[in-house]
């Protein structure tokens, strides 16, 4: 029986009247990803020889280094440990601005505010803690919330998902990227907004996602949380080498204000092609989650919806979206 790595994309060749009837997971040998067997399987067409696997019972996972995924998904995180620059409107924003453009998109919410929902203006009766803890499937805990778009909801109960997560006595930092990653191949887009802080849920989400975005306000606190922020990552970094810091995002762009010009342009030489089109202040992009709408939709000629179509552009690289 020839099976394939879902993580890999390795085949393997089995012999499936070898497998006791209890086992019902097996470990790649190439990337030691574990994967669920399907038995019975019909037989594939010989390919050229594949390396063995090693089939047995999955002990509880056990938190190693990543190994590079293979899967087209796309993950980005949406986070900065200082509150207040902006996570969930860019996190909102460009997940919608991402299904605008016929992208299929899975916007993730950490945060126990649970404000990503709130300025979709659905009310889910779940979302990602109850997936994690088995309480609702996938197709009741996210709900579409837009053509092209669907949510995984946060809010208060993710308080009781920290507390799980800290009371595993190892392999917590991988709760979040366990119950995900079977789901994500439905997905062109796994758009995560992460809380302020540093907690849990935001190491979760850095086991998670491959790629970060980082909103960084231009003001004088901003810049300096960014900074330790890079520390944290560089931290995490040790354990996954291939999450990335790909977007810095400023925001709360001000031409009044001449030291915001000071810091763009200082966060510019540094980081270079990282750095994104500024957001500009924009009163709209704070009045848009009030009447539970993406600025796409309460102001689509404004600024801010202007700045975040770009933002779109840059992050899927096609420079004629929604020309």
């Amino acid at each position: 029986m020839i099976i394939t790595c879902p993580h890999c994309k390795k085949q393997h060749n089995i012999d499936e009247k070898r497998i006791p009837p209890n086992v019902k997971m097996a470990r790649c040998q190439g990337c030691g990803q574990q994967f669920p067997l399907d038995i019975p399987r019909a037989e594939s067409p010989a390919p050229p020889p594949p390396q063995s696997a090693t089939v047995e019972a999955a002990p509880a996972p056990v938190p190693t280094p990543a190994t590079p995924s293979s899967q087209e998904t796309r993950r980005i995180g949406v986070s900065l440990s200082k509150g207040g620059v902006g996570k969930t409107t860019t996190a909102v924003n460009l997940a919608a601005g991402l299904a605008l453009a016929g992208k299929k998109v899975l916007l993730v919410d950490t945060d126990t505010q649970g404000q990503s929902s709130f300025m979709l203006g659905v009310k889910p009766k779940g979302g990602l803690t109850e997936l994690v803890t088995g309480e609702l499937p996938p197709q009741e805990a996210i709900i579409q919330a837009r053509k092209n778009l669907w949510i995984l909801a946060g809010g208060k109960s993710l308080a009781g998902l920290k507390r799980l997560i800290d009371r595993k006595d190892y392999g917590g930092e991988l709760t979040i990227a366990q119950a995900l990653t079977p789901l994500e191949k439905n997905y062109d887009y796994v758009v995560v907004d992460t809380s302020p802080g540093w907690d849990p849920l935001t190491v979760n989400v850095l086991f998670y996602v491959n790629e970060l975005m980082t909103p960084v306000s231009l003001e004088v606190m901003s810049i300096q949380g960014f900074g330790e922020f890079l520390k944290s990552i560089a931290s995490i970094q040790k354990f996954r080498k291939e999450i990335e810091l790909r977007y810095i995002l400023p925001t709360f762009r001000d031409m009044r204000v001449k030291r915001g010009s000071e810091f763009l342009g200082e966060i510019e030489k540094i980081y270079g092609e990282k750095v994104c089109a500024p957001i500009r202040y924009n009163v709209r992009l704070s009045e848009a989650p009030a009447y539970g709408q993406t600025i796409f939709e309460f102001a689509p000629g404004s600024n801010g919806a202007q700045d975040y179509r770009e933002l779109v552009r840059k992050v899927t690289g096609e420079p004629d979206l929604f020309t």
